[in-house]
């Protein structure tokens, strides 16, 4: 982290937070889209006004140099980075603390972990890098467990090998995303798998959660990328074999991808590499009728050219984050085999067909030349927005507005439909919460079949009581989501916050099936209890 200092509460590294000049500007725009909220900026409490209690457990001798029963550590590892995560550190409301942080250097100290913690009847909570937003690392477990351990990897963050013929590494799971890409520049290639929050998410939380990375098509989410998984379970070890394809049965890897840490610890995977992009071409494309602007970027997902940026903002997100009165479309492309202007070229006649107009000239980079780097302003600007939300979310939080995200996929004949009934959902219930607000729209990902619509509430809540506020917009949009047959989450996992809608939206005989299979692999239970599926104890 280069010397910097994460935060226990919040997103990100203290030194990288919201002030001066820009939470000035934040806090106008804020004001402008909603001139009743009450913006009093409230600072986080000192962490010994927590009360935690002292660990119950203690680590045995073998294990207990990893161990660590530090008050802030505990705290950082006692929550997530969801809005609600935030505010209830803010408020010091942090009920659930873990009473260990166990860091594991090697793939036995994990085996000795499961062991000693399966026979002591206590809970083993997966941390990765701690970003969750659906409380999958919350220590939320109730009380048959004897104390809770906090697992945290990322002292195993190891590229142990790179099959430069085969493109493709085998990395430990501890590895944050910059340490990953910085051990594999070396040899000119890439993972190109960059989610908001690469910076402090882990491979085996990637993993662990089916994330989606930055790329709008192709290639999108971590199962496309990974060959093989090592995975330490309560009953044994597994290993898959590291393979192009294979058509031999249901894949044991899907079976880990996406379980949280609830069926088993994953240490290492084989991940496909790419080469480093040497040429690559955007522009940002204007539509003044958003519903046009959908439609094309209908016809770009179905066409083929499978840019790498595709993002869809609606005008409030434009404004937000951009500035912009207007819908906007952030297109991009790039290859390390072969200019791409024509792809752009392509594109733009697909947005023009559909209304869309330029709001600068196309920028065109071959990164062998001086130009090296070089982006669209459009696109310079939505990256770093991008990359400073959720630290601007965390501005805001903590001056008493509701600002929070909610993600799905569904076909394209249904998302004008869903569209219009989350909306109608979150204003309802924000009027029923007493919270005045907007909702936004803007698309992360786009298939031929579908797009990934990701919306965003702003409001103006009351401080205090915005946890309360949001959980019953939260309860509202998503029982709109799965009536209006979209997914619960397209990336952001199910964890603990959205179970009661993964229990409805996956069939009970897969859910019958998935139990039988923790009850195989972790016997006692101990492993992420309540995240995805229930241990029978």
């Amino acid at each position: 982290m280069d010397g910097r200092t994460r935060s226990w509460w919040g997103w990100g590294n203290v030194e990288d937070a919201v002030t001066g000049r820009e939470r000035a500007e934040l806090t106008r725009r804020a004001a402008e889209l909603l001139p009743d909220a009450d913006l009093t900026a409230h600072e986080p409490p000192p962490v010994e006004s927590f009360g935690v209690r002292p660990s119950r457990i203690q680590a045995p001798p073998a294990l207990a140099a990893l161990a660590s029963e530090d008050i802030r550590d505990r705290l950082a590892h006692s929550h997530g980075q969801a809005f609600r995560d935030v505010v209830r550190a803010l408020l010091g409301r942090l009920p659930h603390v873990p009473d260990l942080v166990v860091r594991p250097t090697t793939e036995e100290h994990v085996v000795q972990v499961l062991e000693w913690c399966g026979e002591a009847g206590v809970a083993v909570i997966p941390f990765g890098g701690g970003t969750s937003v659906v409380g999958g690392v919350e220590p939320r477990v109730g009380d048959d467990y004897a104390g809770v351990v906090s697992l945290d990897l990322t002292s195993m963050d190891r590229v142990l090998e790179v099959d430069t013929t085969s493109r493709a590494a085998l990395i430990e799971a501890g590895a944050l995303g910059p340490h990953l890409e910085r051990q594999l520049r070396p040899q000119g290639h890439t993972l190109r798998f960059f989610p908001q929050s690469f910076e402090f998410s882990t491979l085996g939380g990637w993993l662990a959660t089916r994330a989606g990375g930055h790329f709008a098509t192709h290639l999108t989410h971590i199962d496309d990328l990974t060959a093989s998984l090592r995975v330490v379970t309560p009953a044994g070890l597994v290993e898959t074999r590291r393979l192009p394809a294979s058509g031999a049965g249901p894949s044991p890897d899907r079976m880990f991808l996406g379980s949280e840490g609830s069926l088993g610890v994953i240490t290492r995977a084989w991940v496909r590499l790419q080469d480093r992009p040497r040429w690559r071409t955007g522009a940002s494309v204007a539509f003044t009728d958003h519903e046009a602007g959908v439609e094309a970027v209908r016809a770009l997902a179905q066409s083929g050219l499978n840019p790498a940026n595709c993002r869809l903002l609606d005008p409030v997100e434009a404004f937000l984050n951009a500035g912009s009165p207007t819908a906007v479309l952030v297109l991009g492309f790039e290859s390390a085999d072969h200019p791409v202007d024509a792809w752009l070229d392509r594109a733009l006649e697909l947005c023009r067909d559909h209304g869309g107009s330029l709001t600068e000239p196309p920028r065109r980079t071959d990164t062998s030349a001086a130009s090296a780097g070089a982006r669209t302003e459009a696109a310079d600007t939505w990256r770093s927005s991008f990359l400073r939300m959720p630290y601007q979310r965390d501005a805001l939080a903590a001056q008493g507005m509701i600002v929070e995200t909610f993600e799905t996929a569904c076909t394209w004949d249904r998302f004008a439909a869903l569209r219009a009934a989350v909306d109608a959902a979150a204003q309802d219930a924000m009027r029923q919460v007493g919270a005045t607000g907007v909702v936004t729209c803007r698309f992360t990902h786009v298939y031929p079949d579908g797009p990934a619509p990701y919306f965003g509430v702003y409001a103006a809540g009351r401080w205090g009581g915005t946890v309360e506020q949001w959980d019953e917009i939260k309860q509202a949009v998503s029982e709109a989501l799965i009536a209006g047959g979209g997914t619960i989450t397209h990336h952001h996992a199910v964890g603990r916050d959205h179970r009661p809608w993964y229990d409805r939206q996956r069939p009970d005989l897969f859910a019958a099936a998935l139990r039988a299979g923790k009850k195989v692999l972790d016997p006692e239970g101990i492993l992420n209890p309540g995240a995805v599926v229930d241990p029978a104890r």
